[in-house]
């Protein structure tokens, strides 16, 4: 049988599965969080996104959470849309001025994945009813009408069962947790690897860069995002899913990419480079019996346009509310559907349309499309109200007030 005490257990402690135990612990529910990374290695992780949109910061304020991102962040009020062909120059700048009556955060927080769940993590250990187990796997787990068995491998290699109310996967898209409940992952993988270099250089000083850009290239498509002080710079490359990784990762090979992106007759100081395949997966359903999916495990996208981490945070707050209403006898079990209505709803309909739409955007190659696509952009930046829609779309506002109608 259930302890009344018995802990949601939560696997994976990246921002999905950090925001959702600092939301239940904040709303007295007892929280067991696993995460394979080690104490030492936790912030060790590879560098990746950093875009906090203005729904997500609204979430992080209610958690009590910006307060300590905000200065550890850039914001960011505008973004750019660049054409790299033929010389370059600027096709459309947003400015989120025009949404300001929409919400109380009118830009972006430039802020990276790993400064967030820093953070996250240390909040979540001054709550008394949090029981954080870092360097354990989940290897299996069983479920029935009172609860779930995990089975955990700890660093030392042993095994442990634990029992709990609720089992959610913050794991990724490798979730065992997914695969344990046979839920399909439907979708694909695009035909072209990303290359990401950081490097320290004054792009907005020198060239009149925002700190979030989207560069138009028919032949490479790329996306510039400033990160953090001093002058660090994340750039992302398109590249063929045939090309010898060992070559992109060069030193010689990311060179002359940055040197072909704005050549400067010097070498860039490069502070490190990664490649990635990206994908556009979306799960049949984000919950089955006890088990439950949030951020990457239940869908992952492209991350041109910087939602995939955003959309999973919108994941965890909602998924927390009705895990808080489930287990003070508020609502039953059935909330959970609503729960895949509704987030399924924006992943297939907002963030895989979003990141889509982007990646066409900047990588279109016949030249009548793209001179309407560029247009287009123009037309709607320099329009308060297109832009202003447009703006709720990008932000997942949009998507955020259509899912309280999603029953």
């Amino acid at each position: 049988m259930l302890s009344p005490k018995a802990p949601v257990i939560i696997v994976g402690a990246g921002p999905a599965g950090i925001v959702l135990a600092l939301h239940l612990a904040q709303h007295e529910v007892n929280v067991l969080l696993a995460e394979t990374f080690t104490d030492e290695n936790y912030l060790q992780q590879v560098p990746r996104t950093g875009s906090i949109h203005p729904s997500t910061l609204e979430m992080f304020d209610d958690l009590g959470l910006y307060q300590h991102l905000e200065p550890r962040g850039l914001i960011a009020p505008t973004f750019q849309f660049w054409d790299r062909d033929q010389g370059g120059h600027l096709i459309a700048e947003f400015d989120h001025c025009v949404i300001k009556d929409d919400t109380r955060f009118p830009y972006v927080l430039q802020c990276e994945r790993l400064k967030v769940i820093e953070q996250a993590m240390k909040m979540l250990r001054t709550c008394d009813n949090v029981t954080v187990r870092m360097g354990t796997t989940l290897e299996s787990f069983e479920q029935d009408g009172d609860g779930v068995d995990a089975t955990f491998v700890n660093e030392a290699g042993e095994r442990e069962k634990i029992r709990g109310s609720y089992i959610v996967s913050g794991e990724g898209g490798r979730s065992v947790i997914r695969k344990g409940a046979d839920i399909a992952f439907e979708g694909y993988t695009y035909p072209d690897q990303v290359l990401t270099v950081s490097v320290v250089y004054d792009f907005d000083k020198l060239h009149g860069y925002s700190y979030r850009n989207y560069i138009s290239d028919p032949d490479q498509w790329a996306n510039l995002f400033k990160w953090t002080q001093p002058e660090r710079w994340r750039v992302h490359f398109g590249t063929s899913m045939d090309d010898d990784p060992e070559r992109l990762l060069s030193d010689e090979h990311c060179q002359s990419q940055m040197q072909h992106f704005i050549p400067t007759g010097k070498p860039y100081e490069i502070v490190h480079k990664h490649l990635y395949s990206s994908h556009q997966l979306v799960a049949a359903t984000f919950n089955k019996g006890r088990a439950l999916l949030t951020g990457d495990s239940a869908h992952v996208n492209s991350p041109i346009g910087g939602v995939g981490m955003n959309s999973g945070v919108h994941d965890s707050i909602n998924l927390g509310q009705k895990l808080v209403a489930v287990l003070r006898g508020e609502a039953g079990p059935e909330v959970f559907d609503r729960y895949t209505r509704q987030r399924r709803h924006v992943a297939v309909n907002h963030v895989k349309t979003i990141t889509e739409r982007n990646k066409k955007l900047i990588h279109e190659r016949d030249p009548q499309v793209r001179a309407k696509n560029h247009e287009m952009l123009a037309r709607t930046a320099n329009d308060p109200k297109l832009a202003r829609d447009y703006i709720l779309r990008t932000s997942l506002l949009t998507s955020l007030k259509e899912t309280e109608a999603i029953l």
